[in-house]
């Protein structure tokens, strides 16, 4: 298997890089404006059926592809998985379940 996440093949280019997280946070969010409020999981995160979790997956393979078809640049999984969830958290999208195991709020 062959290296191609950009940011792996030319680590120097931080200012590239940093840029591309910012237009996949800014494409998230674009994303998300498309659906209804999505509650985020509740007591099981691991439920892989739950909207949130398909939302996840389904998003994070367009972010992928969007990334290499209009900028030539290929993100690395935790790229995506970081631009992701600071999206969810700018967003006012989400919803979050009143047993989410977060006794801090």
């Amino acid at each position: 298997m062959a290296i191609r996440y950009t940011l792996w093949l030319d680590p120097e280019d931080t200012e590239r890089h940093r840029a591309m997280e910012a237009q996949l946070r800014h494409y998230f969010l674009e994303r998300f404006a498309d659906y209804p409020h999505i509650r985020l999981f509740g007591a099981d995160p691991y439920d892989y059926d739950a909207p949130f979790n398909r939302l996840h997956d389904v998003l994070m393979a367009r972010a992928a592809e969007y990334c290499e078809r209009e900028w030539g640049y290929v993100p690395t999984p935790e790229q995506l998985n970081r631009a992701f969830f600071l999206a969810v958290g700018e967003s006012n999208k989400f919803l979050r379940e009143p047993d989410d195991g977060d006794t801090h709020r």
